[in-house]
């Protein structure tokens, strides 16, 4: 069995309205579904195949990468995209910070990284050519 690509990714933020505002603006990801589970809303937002569900837990504290009481954390989830201009003139219209000095140029992708409002890294990638490649390739494990 191989995985065809990531489904979805589950997280909790302070406000379920101010990501689907965020989410939306930035990378087009619009509300499919959503909920109350007794008095948390929730809801699952979707922009081609990836999706987002979201629990909104107003009063959750984002945990620091670096705190000593947390030694595994997912340091940042990335967003594939395929079109540079439009991707640059979203960062320049939300006036979105860029972290790690802007761009950051890989062996055959860019990438930028944004966090949104909750306080989450994304990771967002440009494959050189729309094609995932790697320089060297490494020996599949049979």
């Amino acid at each position: 069995m191989n995985v065809k690509h990531l489904d979805h990714l589950n997280m909790t933020v302070r406000s379920l309205d101010e990501t689907e505002d965020w989410y939306k603006r930035v990378f087009g990801f619009v509300l499919v579904e959503s909920g109350l589970r007794g008095d948390m809303k929730w809801g699952i937002f979707k922009s081609g195949d990836a999706m987002l569900c979201v629990y909104e837990y107003p009063d959750l504290k984002h945990p620091e990468k670096a705190a000593s009481n947390a030694p595994h954390t997912i340091n940042h989830f990335g967003l594939r995209i395929t079109d540079r201009d439009k991707w640059e003139g979203t960062v320049k219209r939300e006036k979105l910070r860029v972290g790690y000095g802007g761009e950051v140029r890989y062996p055959t992708s860019s990438s930028w990284y944004v966090v949104d409002p909750t306080g989450y890294e994304i990771e967002v990638a440009l494959w050189d050519h729309d094609v995932v490649t790697f320089p060297t390739a490494l020996p599949v494990a049979s």
